[in-house]
């Protein structure tokens, strides 16, 4: 008899509402929820600046880019890499969308992606790669964590239009 895999949908049964942030994005301006307000919004965390699965990442966001755009949807992206960090890896990669700078970890605190991690056998914390879909009330209405970057950006459109 076939086993049945179950299906795991990162829609959230109960949504609730997204952590207030301020921090800078890579031109070093303020970026705050509130710019946000009336549209969705993918929030992705990823862990270093031009890293092989960061880049994928940040280069499938932005070849889809267009299409998340004409459903009102804009993508930011963070790390805790510097302002400057940001920079050289949007104009590497020529990035569009906003990449925020939380070099002090409170973003990663608020959505509880700083994790405890292990390469090698050695343990360390990082960020784990997550992926917060917010609507325009400021909701997070879909999640997805310990993100593998293959289809993802497909997933999270696909989802998003679901929702609309």
């Amino acid at each position: 008899m076939p086993s049945k895999k179950k299906v795991i949908t990162p829609i959230l049964e109960k949504y609730y509402k997204c952590p207030k942030f301020s921090t800078l994005n890579s031109n070093e301006e303020k970026v705050t929820l509130a710019d946000f307000t009336d549209n969705w919004l993918v929030l992705y965390f990823y862990p270093k600046d031009m890293t092989s699965g960061c880049t994928t990442e940040a280069i499938d966001f932005q070849n889809q880019a267009k299409k998340f755009s004409s459903v009102h949807c804009q993508i930011v992206g963070v790390s805790k890499d510097s302002c400057v960090s940001h920079q050289k890896f949007a104009t590497k990669e020529n990035l569009k969308f906003t990449l925020l700078s939380d070099t002090e970890g409170k973003m990663c605190e608020a959505f509880s992606v700083w994790k405890e991690k292990s390469m090698y056998g050695k343990k360390y914390m990082g960020i784990e790669r997550s992926t917060f879909l917010i609507n325009p009330e400021g909701f997070i209405v879909a999640e997805w964590r310990k993100v593998k970057v293959t289809n993802h950006v497909d997933e999270v459109f696909k989802i998003l239009k679901q929702l609309q």
